[in-house]
């Protein structure tokens, strides 16, 4: 039997402002290719379907197409909530989608209630899924020792050994967990919404020990904690940091024995993202920056002083520049002072205006802009003495 972990989708997320419905679109193409060529069984998603609790109706249009087409192309589908999702709205219907292969776990009381598979006359899957647990909302009902992400979490994956046990004294059962959470070791991105401060969102590895396979959501790059315990990330990028990941999922083989091999599945970028640095000149002619003309940009300028119209002439060869930063050459030397102390050693109200135009701009303001100013000041003053 094979098993697709994935998680993460974030359905209806932007990127710097700009929508990704169509390349969500794409990776769902790549999704069902991959249930077809390797005649995968079921496909997890361990949390975040969803970006936001209340998605837009084209978004939800689109999971209900990944939904139909992946049970018509002969898969399952195990899914659980993530912090992004609304559990409730996520969870309707749950039952009537289970009679059609797809099973949703979103609430407490079902995270010891497996998706039974059969293996083979001696043996059986069962798959666990645990939704995002917000400490503070549901360590009562979990009867947990403290209101922490820890102890929310070892109290949930308790329940689900002592469901597990009997089971397993019965017939083989090979164990999947899914959970979206922060795994201690896990390395996260820029996109991530941290689940707590200062790291104490992060659970121990060795809550997740003696399952056959857990699988995670909520880190947004593909990683292995240890040979059972993974993340599969996100399929898409949802923030430059991930500009140098490799999106995909994991390709569980599963036997009666157990895990037989786990293989990285890829899906191709459907835009390229080019985080870049330099001078504005140098990057407008350089020849090895061809390949970024057609992807989306993030751009750090390092020019002694900001240019002008930076935005306009990079866009001129890059025209998806989405983020554009400035880290001068020889920033230490920069002037640090702050626009109070700017305004504190002015001469008059000229050097007031000059001397805001750099504080926001980065650069001083040219001879042609001093003297634009002078007479303006020079002007709107003499206006009101005459008043």
């Amino acid at each position: 039997m094979k098993i697709l972990h994935t998680s993460d989708w974030h359905l209806g997320r932007s990127f710097h402002g700009t929508g990704t419905l169509d390349a969500q679109r794409i990776f769902v193409d790549n999704l069902e290719k991959t249930v077809r060529e390797e005649g995968v069984d079921v496909v997890l998603v361990a949390g975040d379907v969803y970006d936001r609790a209340l998605p837009a109706v084209d978004v939800v249009a689109l999971f209900d197409e990944a939904l139909d087409r992946l049970t018509v192309a002969g898969a399952q589908v195990v899914i659980s909530s993530g912090n992004h999702d609304s559990a409730t709205r996520l969870g309707f219907g749950g039952r009537i989608l289970a009679r059609g292969g797809v099973h949703l776990r979103t609430r407490i009381e079902d995270i010891a209630v497996p998706v039974i598979i059969p293996l083979d006359g001696h043996a059986e899957l069962a798959i666990y899924g645990v939704p995002y647990l917000e400490p503070r909302v549901v360590a009562e009902s979990l009867q947990a020792e403290a209101p922490t992400h820890t102890a929310v979490t070892a109290a949930a994956l308790e329940r689900i050994r002592e469901d597990l046990a009997p089971r397993s004294a019965v017939r083989r059962t090979v164990s999947i967990v899914l959970a979206h959470t922060f795994a201690a070791g896990g390395a996260g991105s820029d996109s991530e919404r941290d689940l707590a401060i200062g790291g104490l969102g992060a659970v121990p590895l060795s809550l997740f020990d003696g399952f056959d396979y857990s699988a995670l959501g909520h880190l947004h790059g593909r990683q292995k904690l240890s040979e059972t315990v993974r993340y599969s990330g996100s399929p898409l990028a949802y923030s430059f940091s991930e500009a140098t990941q490799a999106k995909g999922a994991w390709l569980l083989d599963v036997t009666p024995d157990g895990i037989g091999g786990i293989q990285a599945v890829e899906w191709p970028a459907p835009r390229d993202l080019a985080v870049l640095s330099g001078r504005l000149e140098d990057l407008l002619v350089r020849d090895d920056l061809a390949w970024a003309e057609g992807a989306y940009c993030q751009i750090t300028l390092t020019d002694p002083e900001r240019p002008a119209r930076a935005m306009e002439r990079l866009r001129t060869r890059f025209p998806d520049t989405l983020v554009l930063a400035f880290a001068p050459e020889g920033g230490e030397q920069a002037d640090t002072r702050t626009y109070s102390q700017r305004l504190a050693e002015a001469r008059d109200d000229a050097e007031i205006c000059c001397g805001f135009l750099e504080h926001v701009r980065g650069r001083k303001a040219s001879s042609e802009e001093q003297a634009l100013v002078r007479s303006t000041v020079d002007a709107a003053l003499s206006l009101a003495h005459e008043r």
